[in-house]
């Protein structure tokens, strides 16, 4: 009993010692404490003034959607390594988590879809148009979500270059 009594009366000590502690450093300490910290609060600066022309009225995403899938096509035809590059890297900031390292769907998200990711290497997506890719990429098909919105249209167009050197076998450096 007396040494419940002595751990009791201990713990109950070591607690106040504990808040007094966390009280005296808030009190006069002069860091490290979150409350002291400068808020940054969003809209405290003027917005800047839109110039013209920074709406655009023609062209852009509107225009690519509105042309339709099948009429689409790779608007600049080099298909240089430098591209399949570029490709490559857009791929792996993208792609890679669902459709995986060597396309074939084995991505660590794609894995957990009741139908699995593409294969996009099959004959199935290689035997179609770019633009019909470019379509799927940008607006989604089954589960593959937007990426309009994400993926800029020339990083879009290099994953497609990208797509179709891998499917050819092209090895890549650091592959």
């Amino acid at each position: 009993m007396k040494r419940l009594i002595v751990l009791g009366i201990a713990v109950s000590v070591i607690l106040v010692a504990a808040f007094a502690g966390i009280t005296v450093y808030d009190e006069y300490m002069r860091f490290g404490r979150m409350w002291e910290t400068p808020a940054i609060r969003p809209h405290e600066t003027p917005l800047l003034v839109m110039g013209k022309e920074s709406i655009p009225v023609d062209g852009g995403e509107a225009v690519l959607r509105a042309r339709g899938a099948e009429n689409l096509e790779t608007p600049d035809r080099d298909r240089s390594m430098k591209r399949v590059f570029a490709g490559k890297a857009a791929y792996t900031r993208y792609c890679i988590h669902c459709h995986g390292k060597d396309l074939e769907g084995h991505g660590t998200v794609g894995q957990s879809f009741s139908a699995p990711a593409m294969d996009l290497k099959s004959p199935q997506i290689q035997d179609q148009k770019d633009g019909l890719l470019f379509s799927s990429i940008s607006y989604g098909k089954n589960r593959m979500p937007t990426l309009a919105t994400t993926v800029s249209v020339s990083e879009r167009w290099d994953v497609i270059v990208y797509l179709r050197a891998a499917a050819a076998n092209q090895t890549l450096a650091g592959r």
